[in-house]
């Protein structure tokens, strides 16, 4: 299945939460898409509560079904707590830090700037969104797209960063310091449901 380009508020509002984290997208309609969207009752399953929860994170952080499955997987092969080393892994994503440093307003718009080789890893050159960065690496703006209007757009749009990542505003790089902790991410997912869910 391909990934999803539509409007992110649809799939917001599907699943009852902010994908773009700002609340924004639930805001105006804060109840389900269609004509029935307002209306609909009743409890839902087991099943349809673990499946709402990972449909929320995999569209916040934009992944198809398949590299979320095999994100999921690499976590399980890791020591400490599969749930939370599964947001560590999808925090470390190219395209998610880009987002996290604020070169970018959202994270599809990280994707693009990947994806158009605008961003450098270490002073490489680096166009895939999902590409693992390691803790340590420095994160940067091409030099001959320092300039960017898009960029400067979201730079003056933040108003704070996350603690696992610094951010240089004259070299527009910043630096992924560490792993973040569970505390530090979005305290709105339950990942022991996804994990309940995978594990069916």
């Amino acid at each position: 299945m391909a990934r999803y380009t539509g409007p992110s508020y649809k799939k917001a509002r599907r699943v009852g939460f902010s994908i773009l984290e700002n609340g924004k997208d639930i805001a105006r309609r804060p109840y389900g898409p269609g004509q029935h969207g307002a209306d609909r009752k009743g409890k839902p399953s087991n099943y349809g509560i673990q499946l709402k929860e990972k449909q929320k994170v995999r569209f916040m952080y934009g992944l198809n079904e398949k590299q979320f499955r095999k994100t999921f997987n690499e976590a399980a092969k890791m020591k400490g707590i599969h749930g939370e080393n599964f947001l560590r892994l999808l925090e470390s994503r190219l395209d998610n830090l880009v987002y996290r440093l604020g070169l970018a307003s959202t994270r599809r718009g990280a994707r693009q700037l990947v994806n158009h080789g605008h961003i450098t890893v270490d002073g490489k050159k680096v166009d895939i969104p999902s590409y693992r960065v390691k803790p340590g690496s420095v994160i940067a703006v091409k030099e001959a797209d320092k300039d960017m209007k898009v960029v400067k757009e979201a730079l003056e749009k933040v108003t704070n960063r996350v603690e696992f990542v610094t951010f240089d505003e004259n070299k527009l790089s910043g630096t992924y310091v560490r792993l973040p902790e569970r505390r530090e991410l979005n305290a709105d997912i339950n990942e022991a449901l996804i994990v309940e869910f995978y594990n069916r």
